[in-house]
């Protein structure tokens, strides 16, 4: 069952240039197997509707082959209604291509999930993974989340290791460790390099460094950014910048902000400040403020560049910098732009969150946002999630004894208990999923403000 390399290979023998006076004779006999082999015959030559009339002779003569490549030729040129009939014809009879093929184009071009996922479940047991994983999407989105393992799992079993990845995360999600680890090394260790970074962060949240290393240097085999990056901030905490330099430049090919600016960071600890200057520009032409505040004093205290120093100090202050906003106030100044100046220094934008969170946060804010964001749903923002767990870490430090670790907070802060406690919540729905159901947006951001206050209150930044 094979056009244009579209299909399956054929259950008959190819045919080959020279057999047309044999087959012709077959096929005008009636033999089904030879107008099949003489429409491929003529779909290799390029003439197009002389294969769709031998394989019409052949499907009315009974070759479901025929009626499947019919119904991809019907696809192909437009005509929907007649690719409909002629898979329904093949998937009818048992085959599975055809279903899948089927069902797909009812649920893209009909519009009609019920007949699609009836022609799925049919290529599913049949033995298509591609069936089998459409079918747990669906599912997924109906909420029947049970059914969408299942049919992950089905799919799995034959090979896709996509499958295998959603189930890690869906594992993850309801806190079951051993199906998150089981799913996620499956994929990985099948090559599949997301699954092998998840389980890069998920060891790094677990406390084990050296095995996240592993998983982050697997996933990087195939160049993926996010391991390329953890890689990178592993190698500047030992100290071997020229290591970190290659894995966050690797990183920054990819149009990572974060990645871009620490490549800068790096490069200026290596004196070399034109890439560091490379780096930094590409960031903070990206929006990246705190590239756009460090390219500023690069170009100024490196290059003498007062005026493109000033550039991208106000675009930095625009976007909430407050050192930015500090550093433009000082430089109007002394141009004798006071007006301006003063403007920025009065009312400069309020401090935000520069801290590095320790690795085993930062790696649960990023599962975090990473499970809330699968197939397009409303992903949580990771420097969010990195503030909210690691500002809890900050301000609870000092405590020794957590068995009222809130109301020690409260009486500290001033903040009313139930502020505090919505914050302990999410912080704990972070650290261990599966005690309740992610955060939403909106919830992130009423926490977010109650950790900037409680650090205001506390005095700490």
């Amino acid at each position: 069952m094979a056009w244009q390399g579209e299909v399956a290979a054929p259950s008959v023998p190819a045919p080959r240039v020279g057999d047309e006076p044999e087959l012709l004779a077959a096929a005008g006999a009636g033999d089904a197997q030879a107008a099949h082999r003489l429409g491929k015959l003529y779909a290799q030559h390029g003439d197009r509707a002389a294969a769709k009339h031998w394989w019409e002779r052949a499907a009315d003569a009974g070759n479901l082959d025929s009626a499947y490549n019919l119904g991809v030729w019907h696809e192909m040129h437009g005509s929907l209604v007649d690719a409909v009939s002629w898979y329904e014809l093949a998937a009818g009879a048992g085959d599975a291509e055809a279903a899948s093929n089927l069902a797909t184009l009812l649920l893209e071009q009909r519009g009609d999930p019920d007949r699609a996922r009836r022609w799925y479940e049919v290529a599913a047991h049949g033995g298509s993974s591609t069936a089998a994983r459409r079918l747990a999407l669906m599912c997924e989105d109906a909420g029947e989340l049970a059914a969408a393992r299942e049919w992950h799992r089905t799919a799995a079993a034959e090979g896709d290791l996509a499958s295998a990845h959603d189930l890690g995360f869906l594992a993850y999600a309801t806190g079951d460790d051993e199906e998150t680890v089981r799913w996620w090394e499956y994929a990985a260790r099948g090559g599949h390099p997301d699954s092998a970074y998840c389980m890069g962060l998920y060891l790094h949240a677990s406390r084990d460094p050296e095995g996240a290393e592993a998983y982050y240097r697997l996933a990087a085999k195939s160049e993926h950014p996010g391991a390329a990056s953890r890689l990178g901030e592993i190698a500047l905490s030992m100290g071997d910048l020229r290591t970190a330099r290659a894995w966050f430049e690797q990183a920054a090919g990819a149009g990572r902000g974060y990645d871009q600016r620490m490549a800068g960071f790096v490069c200026v600890e290596l004196r070399d400040c034109a890439a560091a200057s490379h780096w930094f520009g590409r960031a903070a032409a990206g929006g990246d403020a705190e590239a756009a505040f460090n390219y500023g004093l690069l170009l100024i205290a490196e290059f003498g560049d007062l005026a493109g120093g000033q550039h991208w100090f106000r675009q930095a202050a625009r976007a909430g910098h407050r050192g930015a906003a500090v550093e433009l106030g000082g430089l109007l100044s002394v141009a004798g732009e006071l007006g301006e100046a003063q403007e920025w220094l009065s009312d400069p934008p309020p401090p935000t969150w520069g801290r590095h969170a320790e690795p085993e946060l930062a790696a649960r804010a990023e599962l975090a946002a990473a499970a809330t964001g699968r197939r397009g749903g409303a992903a949580l923002d990771v420097g969010d999630l990195t503030e909210v767990l690691g500002t809890w870490d900050l301000v609870t430090r000092p405590l020794h004894d957590h068995s009222d670790v809130i109301g020690w907070l409260v009486a500290r802060s001033g903040l009313h208990p139930s502020a505090i406690e919505h914050l302990a919540s999410v912080r704990g729905t972070l650290l261990r999923p599966g005690t309740a159901p992610w955060p939403s947006c909106g919830e992130i951001e009423h926490v977010l403000a109650t950790a900037r206050d409680l650090r205001r209150r506390l005095g700490v930044r």
